[in-house]
C-alpha cells in the first residue's frame, strides 16, 4: 500500500501525518507526503512530534508531482485548498479527504498556538490510526504502544 498525504503547503499537517503513518504503520505501508507548494518545514510541528516519540525532521516539504499521483494507491488530503485543487488521479487511485484545521494560523501567546499545535498532532493521530487500522496496515500493538 502506497499512501501519499496532501496539503497546501507540506509543512505542518501532511507533514505530522506521514509521521505517524510510518510510525504505526506495518511493513507492507510505504508513506510519502506533499503540497500544492512547498512551504518548508513548521517548527512547531517538528517539536510536538517529537514530544511524541516521532522525529519528522528528516522529512522534506516537498512540491506536488504528477509521478506521485501514478505512485500512490491512496491520496488523503488534509486541508480544503489541496482538497479543491488536486488534480485529477489516475485511475484505480482513491482518494480521502481530511478537513482538518491549519494549526500555523493560530494566534495568540507560544503556549496557546502550540496547544493547538498538539491537538492537531493528537487528532492527526487518531485518523491515521483509524484508517491504517481500516486499510489493515496497522503495525500489531502501535495503537497501544504509548506513542
Amino acid at each position: 500500500m502506497k499512501l501519499l498525504f496532501l496539503c497546501t503547503g507540506n509543512a505542518c499537517r501532511s507533514q505530522m501525518a506521514e509521521g505517524w503513518a510510518r510510525t504505526l504503520g506495518g511493513d507492507a505501508l510505504e508513506v510519502r507526503s506533499a503540497g500544492l507548494e512547498a512551504h518548508g518545514k513548521n517548527p512547531r510541528a517538528i517539536a510536538v512530534m517529537a514530544e511524541a516519540g516521532i522525529d519528522i525532521s528528516g522529512q522534506e516539504s516537498t512540491p506536488l508531482t504528477p509521478e506521485m499521483l501514478d505512485w500512490a494507491d491512496l491520496v488523503v488530503t488534509v486541508c480544503g485548498h489541496a482538497d479543491a485543487h488536486c488534480p485529477a488521479l489516475p485511475p484505480g487511485t482513491q482518494k480521502r479527504h481530511w478537513p482538518l484545521e491549519d494549526p500555523a494560523r493560530a494566534s495568540g501567546s507560544e503556549v496557546q498556538v502550540m496547544q493547538v499545535f498538539r491537538a492537531s498532532r493528537d487528532e492527526i493521530r487518531r485518523r491515521v490510526e483509524a484508517l491504517l487500522g481500516e486499510l489493515g496496515m496497522l503495525r500489531e500493538g502501535a495503537a497501544h504502544d504509548g506513542h
